[in-house]
């Protein structure tokens, strides 16, 4: 068997496979669910404005730190921090940045795969007309049936498998003949079936009220929450800190021009972002605002309840959850590869098995989040299931810890030189700018998103009934949290989580659709997750 330093991982052919596997990376489910109500809620264009400052100024240097890393090893993560240590001769301890990215990538995989299987359930399930003139209590009672019903969580787990098979069938068939052959087919596929959905809702003519609340300039509604909110949507929206980008560097072809190929991801990110935040609120909401609608509640309820209503829309429901679907697919291939290529470089196993090895593992692991949501909803620790513990460690501490690490290591471990050589060639400025704000700036800056996601986290324990030790005394300090930062809770939603009943929905005339402006905001009844209980993570 290989060593670890003789197991070749693949590479892409072309040169432009990065820029499409980047890009199916960072487009995930907070472009649909996410911006669109941070955007209306922080300025509209302003928020735009920000979340690309933040993209560029912040994000964009980790980005190609974590890039380069990997193309200048050839290797995933683990092995290129290996390598480095060796040269540098530094501490055996900087090996936990790769290792705890890894893990980072398992977890978070291990829980986006629940949400996948969701949105394949709901490509059959709208086909099958199952939301055809459904009012908002039916399309919850559908919800909350796949979901949160401790009577058919078999299905819930078939429709789980099921997602995971179409992951683990691409990765088993290798970097080229996968990846890279589906990535540079379902990517494009996506935007297309994006601006064709964008399409009809302009034909619809819903699309005026939609820009007038995403992209209009509202300076009223800028705070510094709003400059909070773009940095944390901008730093867990892009796969950081779990050795995509590390992976995807080592697999680039040797004409990519990667940091150029990162920019135009960035730049495309933010239009997917607009242009998504646009189809959804133009279908969701019909131009109104959102008014606190976000997460499960927009995409598995609303938006079927609206959709519903036209005609054909067996059709355009499916096609609309075919594409949530496609989306959470690209970005789970994008997970897998970190953990597969570490699988394979650890154990010199062949590339088949290695794929099945850990899509098996993963589907265990996702059974854990998948049963919070109804078997297991009552076994709480601290307040919180499985599922919600989970998503904490992922993106209070893993994440956050693994690109601290790196950026400590490439600032301040590794020497000035080597650091330049491992960057390859770039401008004077940029190289400066990019060192000393890996050195200065993300390491404060992180170390900021993650303390005060944890804190944000924690709050949101005790506000639903959590009985952790925080809950009692260090609670006037987690207070202090700006909720708003991240996902602030509406009256509804913080009523149901506190046992109160949610205000209901104004009973309409019958035969008369439900307009959106007066469709209720709570997600989910039930065990199923809730908007406050799905925050920040890498879909």
């Amino acid at each position: 068997m290989p060593t670890p330093y003789q197991t070749h991982i693949g590479s892409f052919t072309r040169k432009s496979t990065f820029f499409w596997a980047a890009v199916g990376a960072t487009v995930g489910l907070a472009n649909l669910w996410q911006f669109p109500y941070l955007a209306s809620l922080h300025g509209g264009g302003l928020f735009v404005l920000l979340y690309l400052a933040s993209l560029l100024l912040v994000t964009l240097p980790l980005m190609v730190t974590e890039a380069v890393l990997g193309r200048y090893a050839r290797h995933g993560l683990v092995l290129a921090m290996d390598g480095f240590i060796r040269s540098a001769k530094v501490s055996r301890w900087w090996m936990a940045a790769g290792r705890l990215g890894i893990l980072a990538a398992f977890l978070v995989l291990s829980f986006t795969a629940v949400f996948g299987s969701i949105a394949l359930a709901y490509v059959f399930y709208g086909a099958m007309g199952l939301f055809s003139n459904a009012d908002q209590a039916g399309a919850t009672a559908i919800l909350s049936g796949l979901v949160s019903d401790p009577n058919e969580y078999r299905v819930f787990m078939g429709w789980h498998a099921a997602f995971l098979v179409l992951v683990v069938w691409v990765s088993v068939q290798g970097v080229v003949k996968g990846l890279e052959r589906t990535l540079r087919v379902v990517v494009p596929g996506t935007l297309l079936l994006m601006l064709g959905l964008f399409a009809l809702a302009a034909w619809h003519g819903w699309v005026d009220g939609a820009v007038g609340q995403l992209l209009e300039l509202h300076p009223d509604r800028v705070s510094l929450a709003s400059v909070k909110a773009a940095l944390f949507h901008a730093f867990f929206t892009l796969g950081l800190g779990m050795g995509v980008w590390a992976i995807f560097g080592a697999y680039t072809a040797p004409e990519t021009r990667l940091k150029r190929s990162i920019l135009a991801v960035v730049l495309m990110d933010t239009l997917v972002a607009i242009l998504a935040g646009l189809m959804i609120f133009s279908v969701a909401a019909d131009g109104a605002s959102f008014d606190g609608e976000r997460g499960f509640g927009l995409l598995f309820v609303s938006l079927p309840v609206t959709l519903g209503q036209l005609p054909a829309n067996q059709f355009v429901l499916a096609t609309v959850f075919l594409l949530v679907v496609m989306i959470v697919w690209t970005t789970s291939l994008a997970l897998m590869e970190p953990v597969v290529g570490w699988f394979r470089e650890w154990t010199g196993a062949p590339r088949g098995w290695s794929a099945l090895i850990v899509g098996l593992l993963v589907w265990l692991a996702g059974l854990a989040s998948l049963l919070s949501f109804n078997v297991w909803a009552s076994d709480r620790f601290a307040g919180a299931t499985v599922f919600r513990w989970l998503e904490l460690l992922t993106g209070g501490l893993l994440i956050p810890a693994v690109a601290i690490l790196i950026c400590v290591f490439t600032g301040w471990r590794l020497t000035h030189s080597l650091s330049h050589r491992i960057l390859g060639r770039a401008p004077v400025l940029f190289a400066a700018i990019w060192y000393w704000v890996m050195r200065l700036v993300l390491p404060v800056v992180i170390a900021y998103i993650g303390i005060q996601y944890t804190a944000f986290s924690l709050t949101n324990l005790c506000a639903s009934g959590g009985d952790g030790i925080w809950c009692g005394r260090p609670a006037s300090v987690l207070s202090t949290v700006d909720q708003g930062t991240l996902a602030p809770k509406d009256e509804a939603e913080t009523k149901a989580e506190q046992g109160a009943p949610a205000p209901q929905p104004a009973p309409k005339s019958e035969g008369t659709a439900p307009t959106r402006d007066s469709q209720p905001k709570a997600g989910p009844s039930g065990n199923g997750p809730k908007e406050g209980e799905i925050l920040y993570h890498s879909v």
